[in-house]
């Protein structure tokens, strides 16, 4: 009896021609569901990435070449006068200058400070979680209260900047109204915020690197000093990309911490990008101006990631 059922009740396995016939229709079927099960997860993501982040820099790029005041329900096409007019502004070139000395000092310091801390907080120590605990704390801070904050440390008449300088003769400087400090003190400032999220990421890095490879190094009679040159810094180096670019991009974004303490001054001393872009859109209500400041921000920002993917990232050592 040649049927497809077998007589032990099973279903015969198919002749080679039927499967034959049939693989090629199955990867399709499953090539589709694989197809569809990607655009149901993608679609929403991809709706809300195209609502929230490349349409607003879609219109706002629109907004730059206009003389909208945020106030008038028209608005003219003037081209590129914006553009113009900002590199012909010394105020905005100035903010170009001190955007440079502020994301330098607080990636570069925060860089070094960080991991400092992190190979601090990586020695078996009592109470190291603690320490960790408060090392972090900063960082999840509000602007606000950290501005707050170190308004009173840096206040020269009764700040706690007063009674430390003392003992070595020196009069506390007025770090927020003097031109001269204004920057210092916000690089300070941030530096002390962002340090502990820092030294978590690069602790985190620490605490997976191969040991075997240190305790032949200590083998071989590997100071701190060569094992930290010659194995911790390569070993970390994905961990110190990726901090270059977040902290450069966060840093440029900076904005809570001046608003509270400096409002960009005094005179434009403290004036960063962000700022000046608030300034121009929300205090003299020129919003293509603002605008114009933005794209010039964005393209930045985006030159330097690209620069630090393309260049950088060949001295990154993946294990």
């Amino acid at each position: 009896m040649t049927t497809d059922l077998m007589q032990d009740g099973r279903a015969a396995p198919p002749s080679p021609a039927t499967a034959g016939a049939a693989g090629p229709r199955t990867r399709a079927r499953r090539r589709r569901r694989e197809y569809l099960l990607f655009a149901a997860f993608a679609a929403p993501n991809f709706f809300f990435l195209l609502v929230f982040a490349y349409w607003p820099v879609i219109y706002n790029a629109y907004l730059s070449l206009t003389d909208w005041d945020m106030v008038s329900s028209t608005w003219h096409m003037i081209g590129l006068d914006n553009y113009t007019s900002l590199f012909a502004d010394p105020d905005f070139r100035g903010s170009l200058w001190t955007t440079v000395l502020f994301v330098v000092g607080i990636v570069a310091g925060g860089l070094v400070l960080g991991l400092a801390t992190a190979l601090l907080l990586n020695q078996r120590l009592r109470g190291r979680n603690v320490v960790r605990t408060l090392a972090f704390a900063p960082y999840v801070l509000s602007g606000a209260a950290v501005g707050t904050l170190w308004l009173f440390i840096f206040d020269p008449n009764y700040g706690l900047i007063r009674p430390l300088l003392a003992p070595l003769g020196l009069a506390a400087p007025a770090m927020m109204t003097d031109s001269k400090w204004a920057l210092s003190g916000l690089v300070l400032v941030y530096l002390w915020k962002n340090i502990g999220f820092v030294a978590v990421v690069y602790l985190a890095g620490l605490q997976g690197l191969p040991r075997d490879v240190f305790e032949a190094a200590a083998l071989d009679g590997a100071g701190a000093w060569t094992r930290l040159r010659r194995i911790i810094l390569p070993l970390l180096s994905p961990v110190t990309f990726f901090l270059l670019v977040t902290c450069t991009i966060s840093t440029f974004q900076a904005f809570d911490v001046i608003a509270v303490m400096t409002n960009g001054g005094p005179g434009t001393s403290t004036s960063i990008l962000s700022w000046f872009i608030y300034d121009q859109g929300f205090r003299t209500f020129d919003a293509g101006r603002a605008s114009a400041a933005a794209m010039i921000m964005f393209v930045v920002l985006l030159l330097i990631t690209g620069f630090q993917a393309r260049f950088l990232q060949r001295k990154v050592h993946y294990q």
